[in-house]
């Protein structure tokens, strides 16, 4: 009986019990299949934050997804800080006009709305119903938002709120502990997500920075190349401006150096610009004191206009607008005193140019007036090496004057000694040759009164006038003979006579007639042919005339000699010929002396001017003829003389004398 009674309330224990295991099983599985699902979701998330890393609004679109639909929300919203406001950042399944209301009135901290309280707080805050809490105020946000619960997440790094991650329920429902706890999972898995965007951002910066300060070396390096290896200033401007342009991030360029004399700026390399356009520039002549690049010289200041079209005092505002240019950077080159000229740069977009654009294209600029101050001290050493060689050669010349100056006052002193030692005895000549003419006379007068046979008579009467007639000849040759030392003496006390301008065809015809004549009285029956052909337009030349008639007396005189020689080798079928030459040079004339005689053979034609050298036989030369004609022609009137010469057939010495001479 008792089993009997006892046994409905056993099986009912063993109801209860299996039932509340049940309920456990359901439980127990419920929260794996939560756990589950949260893990998946964490998982998805963090693959797409290992696998996205630089797209950071696929990681935060894909965790407001998974964090609204883990927590059982309806709507999730990721806020990120910048500066004092809240910026929407990625949202799940909120309206558009949300969206667009929220992106155009960012939230600031404050209680009066979720985020602006999470913000303020520092901590997480749950409002179960935002229409029933009395400091929230944000209708606005809430009418378009469409929501009654919300629990918004700070998103902390190092302490700092970073962000807000809110959660919305469009009904009256709580969050539990658990999903609030889960949402902050979602929240720092945020911020892992935006910290490693931020990483890779900077990385990403600070690797385009690298790359770019690796090309700004490179190209400082080109251009310091460029300056040290070349003297040429175009070559190195143009390699500056190409590559200010293309590091700046501009279009055009232009190096300007400015003139002292003009004071203007003047456009010395470009890039970037056609002909035209710089042909246009330059009609302009910009001068000290116009337009920004001379502002910025003047300030000492880099300078720059984000909008040519803004400026109304540039000379070349209009031109530089019409090639499509609107923002324009001018830095000044300046030397440590001085005023070297600009670099200008332009570029199509207007606005302002960055500092670190500035401090390059200054860099550049820097660049450029070592470059213009090297090709300027350059200049001035190769203009003071010209005058440094010219006065070399003028002090050379001086010191061959000199030296032929010497020359020929000895030469001037030996005449004037053997003048005055044939003077004297030579006037006992004269003077008892012209004593005893009279005698002569003297005696036939003391003959005609005398008693004498007739054959006698006429036998003295013949031998008298032969007597006077050769004391008459021997008086006439005397005279002849001291005219003659008295030219010497006459020649040595004047020197190399007055340095004037002379007519060239004079000089040359009068030397030929004295040689000429001089030739006839040292050798009877001496004859040649004469050519010439002297040019009318030759003028002047200032020159020593009497030192110049000696050279071509020298050459003609040896002109004549090698006629002789050639005649009597070749005989009476041989016409000797000399021919005389001059021409026209501009600023020197020339002067051709050409015969028809021996020529001078290869092997001595080289030193033929040498002091002492003579072909002639003993006694028929000194050797001194050609080396003076020489010395006066190169040394003492800076010319030059050269010969021509064929053995056996002719010999031409020519002459090039500067017409305004020297001193």
């Amino acid at each position: 009986m008792t089993k009997r009674h006892n046994t409905p309330k056993v099986a009912r224990r063993r109801g209860s019990a299996a039932a509340l295991l049940n309920k456990k099983v359901e439980l127990l599985t419920l929260e794996r299949d939560e756990a589950l699902e949260q893990q998946r979701a964490t998982s998805e998330v963090l693959k797409v934050i290992s696998s996205s890393t630089i797209d950071l609004q696929v990681v935060l679109d894909t965790l407001v997804e998974s964090a609204a639909r883990l927590c059982d929300a309806d709507k999730a919203v990721i806020y990120k800080r910048d500066g004092a406001f809240l910026r929407l950042a990625a949202n799940y399944n909120f309206s558009r006009e949300f969206v667009e209301f929220t992106r155009q009135n960012p939230i600031g901290p404050g209680r009066g709305t979720m985020a602006g309280r999470v913000v303020l707080e520092g901590k997480t805050v749950h409002i179960p119903d935002v229409l029933a809490d009395p400091d929230y105020t944000a209708t606005k946000y809430q009418s378009r938002g469409e929501y009654r619960s919300n629990l918004g997440v700070p998103l902390l790094r190092e302490g700092e709120t970073i962000g807000v991650f809110t959660l919305t329920r469009s009904h009256v429902r709580p969050y539990t502990e658990k999903q609030i706890e889960l949402a902050s999972t979602f929240a720092d898995q945020a911020v892992i997500a935006i910290e490693n965007a931020r990483l890779f951002d900077e990385a990403k910066s600070r690797t385009m920075e690298l790359a770019r300060s690796v090309e700004e070396l490179r190209a400082l390096g080109d251009v310091s190349q460029a300056v040290n290896s070349t003297i040429d200033l175009q070559t190195v401007l143009s390699t500056i401006i190409a590559k200010a342009v293309q590091l700046s991030g501009t279009e055009a360029g232009t190096i300007y150096v400015f003139d002292v004399t003009s004071q203007e700026f003047q456009v010395h390399a470009s890039y970037g610009m056609d002909e035209a356009l710089i042909a246009a520039i330059k009609e302009r002549h910009i001068r000290l004191g116009e337009m920004m690049i001379s502002q910025a010289v003047l300030q000492r200041r880099s300078m720059q206009l984000a909008d040519v079209t803004q400026d109304t005092s540039s000379l070349v505002a209009d031109i530089i607008q019409r090639a499509g240019f609107r923002a324009v950077l001018a830095v000044p080159l300046l030397g440590a005193d001085q005023i070297v000229g600009a670099l200008v740069v332009r570029r199509k977009a207007p606005g302002e140019f960055s500092e670190n654009t500035v401090n390059l294209l200054q860099t550049f600029g820097a660049q450029s007036v070592l470059a213009i101050q090297n090709a300027r001290l350059f200049e001035q050493v190769q203009a003071r090496t010209r005058e440094l060689t010219k006065s070399l050669a003028d002090l050379r010349t001086a010191q061959n004057r000199l030296v032929q100056t010497e020359k020929l006052a000895s030469l001037g002193q030996l005449t004037a000694g053997i003048a005055h030692e044939i003077k004297n005895p030579l006037n006992f000549v004269n003077n008892f040759s012209a004593l005893s003419v009279e005698l002569v006379g003297e005696m036939n007068d003391v003959l005609t009164g005398a008693t004498l046979d007739k054959k006698i008579r006429d036998q003295l009467e013949e031998l008298a006038r032969t007597l006077k007639s050769n004391l008459e000849k021997v008086v006439q040759h005397g005279k002849r003979a001291d005219s003659i030392v008295k030219s010497m003496l006459q020649h040595s006390r004047e020197g190399a006579g007055e340095h004037r301008p002379t007519d060239i065809n004079a000089i040359v015809d009068e030397s030929l007639n004295l040689a000429y004549h001089g030739a006839r009285a040292e050798k009877a029956g001496f004859s040649i042919a004469f050519q010439r052909d002297l040019d009318p337009s030759v003028g002047t030349a200032d020159i020593y005339p009497q030192e110049i008639t000696r050279a071509l007396l020298n050459l003609i005189s040896n002109g004549f000699y090698a006629t002789t020689k050639r005649r009597a080798e070749v005989g009476d079928g041989f016409e000797p010929m000399l021919s005389a030459a001059t021409k026209n040079l501009g600023d020197k004339v020339e002067i051709r002396i050409r015969d028809n005689g021996t020529g001078i053979p290869e092997g001595i034609k080289e030193k033929i001017f040498n002091p002492f050298f003579t072909t002639k036989p003993s006694g028929e030369g000194t050797g001194l003829g050609l080396s003076i004609s020489h010395d006066v022609i190169v040394k003492q009137h800076g010319g030059s003389i050269d010969v021509e010469t064929e053995p056996g057939v002719f010999t031409e010495f020519k002459i090039v004398l500067p017409r305004a001479g020297q001193r």
